[in-house]
């Protein structure tokens, strides 16, 4: 994410990134010919005794020399020893996980993971290949891996040609390697992997993690009931039986902060706020009594289905009071040929083009489908979505809006027949005959845009850019929009695997991405203040989490939960910087749309005041920072865990110590020092870029 950095306004210099793996070479033909010959060279004592090869390699197969003491790979301390990689202790009551980080791969699970991670080299799935005490595979570009007593192998034009293969290492080495996407071997690759599930990791969360691997942690999240709901808090208070509540919004932003924040479920939090951010309903654009009900009912509707389908999602959000006065479903009526009414064709179009086909249609892995001219396809057309915006008519609240009472802001809306267009629908290949009941116009409309190919590749690559990177590749992409397809038991639409695949792809999980320019993503505003403030435990003085609307740019975060400016959200999933290296190479930055300098100085300014304990109400607990301000290199360190992973480069990471150890221990130095060392690594290019 070197060039995220560049692009960052009157961000700190850049640091050097480590260099990323060379590309594929040229494939060479693999005959019948090519193929004995590096059989041969696989089964021979040259094997054992290879210790030549090509100066470069792919990142994990870089080659290991005995002399060697300070391994890398890209630029990231290599894999420790065995003896160095043994899981965490357990948290009381939870289990080890199954596979520790010290076990040692097969040679198939090995080679499984190269063809997975290093595609490009190992181009297709292959089966083993035995030479006794060799077992390989050979691909169709001439490259071959293999394993022989304990030791890895490789050769073809990935090592230049080399008729020798080359020793890169033994299985022991590349065990937390293949094992990535099951567990953590260190608390850093605990901390990432939280980076990417949560909102923010805590010592527990890591603990937990690395006890469990991800799959447990996983399942665990999956299997907990939702916390408790934003509506419940606000009636808690009072705020139902408030009679100046209805029209004044009271809580409308607390309703929100308060779940984001202290809500045990993180992970489902996480993935509500990236729904939220697809089908977005934001508080300028609903009208009426009790927005802040109508908003919370919406935000618990998000977070309890997170994971479950996305066809009853997509029919929850449809019929939500919140969509439908944010749309124009409430109170939306068939054509009338006396006045010239219309359907209002809002949702119709919003439902297709943002919530699941998109514009263009697109294979599995994401890309664009092209017609015979080179022209991406239209999903839709106008007379579609005029077509379809008759299914959303005689739609309305169930009961009279009323200022004192908001129940009927989390019923879902309710059909009037009498105002229901009773028109033939045509749309997408499916045809909804005329005079079908409303009802069962609405489960067909609905069931036609669930089942359409483009779902799970449109809304799987979202939910990636929301929780790891920004550029996926297309065999990220087709691995997500496969969990779609399919959970594994013939289930379409299970959002709980989807999430499960978006987070263990080999591609999230590797230390790859760590070196990768195009791997990785700027940390939304709003991100990073939930991240300290739930790894820094921060907790409301007065219970009333009163952190308003912090979407001005100049003064706040330019981004608050709920608050968007359109139903198109804070920024587009195909935004591109003008004029940047990531224009030039073709990637999109989404969160880049809300970033200029007038933003980045608000946020510096704002976290300042926040970071430092400032704000009236929000305050954080550093009582485990305090304990190490004597030691600045303890400090940030642990600071650097909790919020990046470890991911500072040296000279950033020794800048921020020497900025801390410059600060007298005395007095409210100690405080001071913690200060300094959560704020300025919270401004490092390290930080903002989440990789």
């Amino acid at each position: 994410m070197a060039m995220y950095m560049r692009s960052l306004p009157e961000a700190p210099a850049t640091l050097a990134a480590p260099p990323a793996p060379p590309p594929p070479p040229a494939p060479v033909a693999a005959d019948a010919g090519a193929r004995a010959a590096a059989a041969a060279a696989l089964s021979g004592a040259a094997l054992l005794a290879a210790c030549g090869g090509a100066s470069e390699l792919p990142a994990g197969f870089e080659r290991r020399a005995q002399a060697r003491t300070d391994k890398t790979v890209l630029g990231v301390a290599a894999v420790p020893a065995p003896a160095a990689a043994s899981a965490a202790p357990a948290a009381p009551g939870v289990p080890m996980a199954s596979a520790a980080p010290g076990d040692v791969p097969t040679a198939s699970a090995l080679m499984d993971w190269a063809e997975r991670v290093y595609s490009g080299f190992f181009p297709e799935h292959q089966a083993d290949q035995v030479w006794a005490p060799y077992t390989y595979r050979l691909y169709s570009n001439g490259n071959a891996v293999g394993v022989a007593e304990g030791r890895v192998y490789v050769l073809g034009p990935l090592v230049g040609q080399s008729e020798v293969p080359v020793d890169v290492g033994s299985l022991v080495e590349f065990g937390p390697l293949v094992g990535a996407s099951r567990w953590a071997y260190d608390d850093l690759q605990a901390a990432r992997f939280l980076g990417h599930a949560t909102l923010g990791a805590t010592d527990a969360d890591i603990v937990a993690v690395r006890a469990l691997g991800y799959e447990a942690w996983l399942a665990l999240q999956f299997a907990a009931a939702p916390s408790s709901g934003n509506w419940d808090w606000l009636v808690a208070r009072g705020v139902d039986k408030d009679p100046d509540a209805a029209n004044v919004a009271k809580f409308v932003d607390s309703q929100v902060w308060q779940r984001l924040i202290a809500a045990p479920d993180s992970l489902r939090q996480r993935v509500a706020l990236a729904l939220s951010e697809v089908f977005v309903v934001g508080f300028d654009g609903i009208s009426g009594p009790w927005k802040q009900f109508k908003l919370a009912a919406y935000w618990d509707l998000l977070a309890s289905h997170a994971f479950g389908n996305f066809r009853t999602l997509l029919e929850a959000v449809t019929l939500s009071p919140a969509m439908g006065n944010y749309l124009n479903t409430v109170g939306n009526q068939k054509e009338d040929p006396a006045t010239g009414r219309l359907p209002d064709e809002n949702y119709a179009r919003e439902v297709m083009q943002l919530f699941t086909i998109g514009l263009h249609e697109l294979g599995a892995d994401g890309s664009q489908r092209l017609d015979a001219a080179g022209n991406p396809v239209e999903t839709y057309t106008q007379d579609m979505v005029t077509q379809l915006a008759r299914v959303f008519t005689g739609w309305n609240y169930d009961g009279a809006r009323s200022s004192g009472n908001p129940e009927l802001m989390r019923k879902p809306l309710v059909l009037n027949a009498a105002q229901h267009s009773t028109l033939a629908v045509s749309f997408l290949g499916t045809t909804i005959a005329a005079g079908t009941d409303g009802k069962a116009a609405l489960t067909q409309a609905l069931d036609t845009l669930f089942a359409h190919a483009n779902v799970g590749p449109f809304i799987g690559r979202q939910l990636i850019q929301r929780l790891t990177t920004s550029n996926p590749s297309p065999g990220y992409v087709s691995r997500v929009a496969a969990a779609f397809a399919n959970n594994g038991a013939g289930v379409r639409g299970d959002l709980a695997a989807v999430v499960k695949a978006v987070l263990l792809d080999d591609e999230a999980r590797s230390h790859v991405g760590l070196g990768h320019s195009d791997f990785g993503k700027l940390r939304e505003p709003l991100l990073r203040l939930l991240q300290w403030a739930r790894s820094f435990k921060a907790s409301s003085r007065t219970g009333d989490w009163n952190l308003g609307n912090l979407s001005d740019p100049s003064t706040r975060l330019g981004q608050s939960p709920q608050r968007s400016p359109s139903v198109f959200n804070w920024f587009r999933p195909g935004y591109v910087p003008a004029g940047t290296a990531m224009a030039t190479d073709g990637l999109v930055a989404p969160e880049f749309q809300i970033a200029n300098e007038t933003s980045v100085a608000g946020w510096l300014n704002f976290m300042l005041s926040m970071s430092s304990a400032r704000h009236a109400d929000v305050l954080p607990d550093y009582t485990s920072e305090l304990a190490l301000a004597g030691d600045p290199a303890a400090l940030v360190a642990r600071v650097e865990k909790l919020l990046c992973a470890g991911q500072l480069q040296a000279d950033a990471r020794q800048l921020v110590v020497d900025a801390v150890a410059s600060i007298a221990n005395t007095g409210s130095g100690p405080t001071n020092r913690v200060y300094t060392a959560v704020m300025l690594v919270m401004a490092a290019p390290d930080y903002l870029v989440q990789r």
